[in-house]
């Protein structure tokens, strides 16, 4: 007796899903491409269109005081201003031990450019990498 299928293996493969997936990483691929910014220094002060993926392990944050005419300076948020020829030494004593040593800068908008400027001869001198702290847009 011989016994006959009613239903028929389907051999053929939707290619449905795997479409789906494809579109799926070329945006998440297109997404992520955009995010990307290959300058680690912004000056687009206070703010800017695009952010740096680097992170710093030092901070180093400068309040202007224009009613005195003066800055101060903090370590890591600290509360307490450090001298700024106490900054050199502290900076390369926090990131001697690391890899890649970076340290961002966050200034105020109103600080003068040569408070900052200051700051990157540091980093020049000891070959540090250097974020300028930006807000976004």
């Amino acid at each position: 007796m011989a016994i006959k299928r009613r239903t028929k293996v389907d051999s053929g493969f939707s290619m449905s899903s795997m479409t789906d997936i494809v579109f799926l990483l070329l945006i998440f691929f297109l997404v992520t491409s955009t995010l990307v910014n290959p300058n680690a220094l912004k000056l687009l002060l206070p703010k800017s269109t695009g952010q740096v993926s680097a992170k710093a392990t030092v901070s180093v944050s400068i309040k202007h005081y224009p009613e005195q005419n003066t800055v101060s300076y903090h370590i890591n948020g600290n509360k307490k201003p450090v001298a700024f020829s106490e900054i050199e030494p502290e900076i390369v004593e926090l990131l001697q031990y690391e890899d890649d040593p970076t340290f961002s800068i966050y200034a105020d908008e109103t600080v003068p450019v040569k408070e900052v400027v200051a700051l990157m001869n540091i980093a020049k001198r000891q070959h540090f990498k250097v974020i300028m702290a930006t807000s976004p847009e």
